[in-house]
Parts: C-alpha cells; structure tokens; sequence
C-alpha cells in the first residue's frame, strides 16, 4: 500500500461523503475536527488563573469523550469498562448525537459566564454539529458513518476485522 493509494482512498471517500448530502455526514465531519480543536484549545486555556481552567479540563475531557462517540474502531481496540463502551453506542442515531452536541454546547457557552475565551469557538462548532444531527433528523436522512477510508475499504469499522484485533491484543 503506497502513499498514493491511502490519499486517494481518504480524498475519494471525502467527496463522496459530501456527495451524499447527508447532515449526519456533515455533523461527524464537524464533531471530528471539534475534537481536535477540544484538545488544543483545552490545553491553550488551561493557563488561565481563574476559573476558566475547570472548562479547560472539561473541554480536553469532551475531545476524548468526541473522539469515541464519532470513531467506534476504538471501542474495540483500547480497554475500557463496558458501562463506558455502552454509554457511548447510545449515540448512534441522529437524535441522540443532536442531545448530545447540544449539551457539549451548552457547558461550553457556560464557560463565557467566568471569561470571554477561545472556548467560545468549541461551544459554536458543536452547536453546528448538533444543528447538523438536528436537520439529519428532521429531513429523516440515514445516519450515516464515513465513507473515509486508508485501506480502500468503505467502512471505518470494516478497516479492521474482530479477529485481528483480538490477536493484537
């Protein structure tokens, strides 16, 4: 597998996710560059003296609570209870991943009562994604993973089979 092939294969399921126009496909796009943003800034704003450091490790705690919710493979790769695992497969329909944006939101736009920080940024991003899961539910589109993919298969899940994952582990 070169280069070549795993930058077509992601280049070519990120048009065709947006090919769909599909809003639950928009919302995990969005959720996932949420979670990036969650950990950086979370990070950033941790310096600050004042209460603003509690949203801080909120904020740093959503990107990872985000990067489970919006990549399942590593439900099944990485140790964790089961009661977190079955937390987390409640959001895979397009209303409960709308609740469940808008309530990271909502602790988010809590954290403009202590300081105006660039945590505001995180709290308008998952008020989108939510919004996107929102108008996916409303328009009865299919909720609908990632057509991305670095070895050509179609699914995120697919990339990796059960059994090669239990031998890794």
């Amino acid at each position: 597998m070169t280069f070549q092939s795993i930058m077509s294969n992601v280049f070519g399921g990120f048009s065709k996710d947006f090919k769909k126009k599909n809003f639950s496909l928009y919302g995990q796009w969005i959720g996932l560059l949420t979670m990036l943003l969650c950990l950086a800034l979370g990070v950033a704003n941790i310096f600050h003296a004042s209460l603003v450091i509690i949203f801080s490790i909120i904020c740093i705690v959503q990107g990872l609570v985000v990067l489970f919710v919006e990549v399942p493979f590593l439900l099944k790769i990485c140790p964790l209870t089961d009661t977190f695992t079955n937390f987390i497969k409640n959001f895979d329909e397009n209303w409960p991943r709308c609740g469940f944006y808008l309530l990271m939101s909502v602790i988010q736009w809590l954290s403009l009562l202590v300081q105006a920080t660039s945590l505001l940024v995180i709290a308008i991003l998952f008020a989108i994604s939510s919004a996107c899961y929102a108008l996916a539910a409303i328009k009865h589109q299919e909720y609908l993973k990632t057509a991305v993919s670095f070895t050509g298969n179609d699914s995120l899940d697919g990339q990796v089979n059960d059994h090669i994952v239990r031998n890794v582990l």
